[in-house]
């Protein structure tokens, strides 16, 4: 019972900003979810020619992210190993054994693991760290209350992760980073030659454009799935309790509270970790198979 109280209270915590604005009914009834993926500027803009570095939710979300993921490691994993292994041991086992034996080695040939583990073993934390936070209500966002005089930004939920830019640029790390394997590996002309499978010749000017475009699909395919899941949960979750306010009827609550709750849980116990999981294992096999293409 205490689980699921303070799963509804989180839910309840995770209300729209805009259900705590101060309007008229006709500015409540504009509400929309896509609003909480309008990213903001904080700060002055930082931009490198064409890059904008500027700080905005989804940069303050990986900035934590990145800091909570190094303390997990940190914590369970700089463990002193004694004769009965105590909780923290036993966790950060369990984290270590999915890595290595279903990530690193169901993806990787054994004598690329060594080098490769510890980038898919922290890819694989890093997003499930992202995709937690993403559930926890924080107070990192664009939009502010007064309480005593003082600006505070009001609790909200936000994953960084169901931003289409941040997964790309983590798709693009490991796209960078397939490739990069495989011409080391092989050299550049049989590398490539390893993309196009034995046909007719007649038939290269069609399969070699195919070819060419699969190893651009895994980007997409990496980035999309990843981006497609958390952005559908978020926008579930915050159009049930934002409806309670968009129509004005607290009686509403009685099905939208509950509805949100199951799809709040869904994504916390299964679609976090599967994602996370997912896209780790999927590097793991796109490097592997461009050190050993015959696999």
């Amino acid at each position: 019972m205490k689980r699921l109280f303070f799963m509804l209270l989180a839910v309840a915590l995770v209300l729209p900003s805009a259900a705590f604005a101060q309007g008229t009914p006709a500015e409540e009834s504009e509400f929309d979810p896509a609003h909480e993926w309008e990213l903001q500027t904080w700060g002055p803009e930082l931009k490198l020619g064409p890059i904008d570095m500027s700080i905005n939710k989804a940069v303050a979300y990986l900035i934590l992210g990145a800091i909570v993921s190094i303390i997990v490691g940190i914590v369970f994993m700089r463990v002193k190993v004694g004769r009965g292994p105590n909780r923290r041991q036993a966790v950060g086992e369990t984290i270590y054994e999915i890595a290595q034996v279903q990530v690193a080695e169901q993806g990787l040939p054994t004598k690329a693991i060594g080098r490769w583990f510890p980038y898919v073993a922290s890819l694989m934390v890093f997003i499930w760290v992202v995709n937690m936070l993403g559930f926890i209500p924080l107070p990192l966002s664009d939009e502010h209350v007064e309480i005593g005089g003082i600006e505070l930004p009001t609790l909200a939920i936000f994953a960084a992760t169901s931003t289409l830019s941040v997964t790309l640029a983590l798709a693009l790390m490991t796209f960078v980073f397939t490739h990069f394997e495989g011409i080391r590996e092989h050299g550049p002309v049989k590398y490539f030659k390893s993309w196009i499978p034995e046909v007719p010749k007649v038939m290269l000017p069609l399969i070699v454009p195919l070819e060419i475009l699969g190893q651009f699909m895994r980007l997409i395919s990496l980035s999309v799935r990843l981006y497609a899941n958390m952005l559908a949960g978020h926008m579930l979750i915050l159009t049930f309790i934002g409806l309670i306010f968009v129509i004005g009827n607290l009686a509403l609550a009685v099905v939208a509270v509950p509805a949100a709750t199951i799809f709040y849980l869904f994504e916390v116990i299964i679609v976090v970790s599967i994602q996370a999981y997912i896209f780790a294992a999927l590097s793991a096999i796109y490097i592997g198979s461009a050190i050993e293409p015959e696999h």
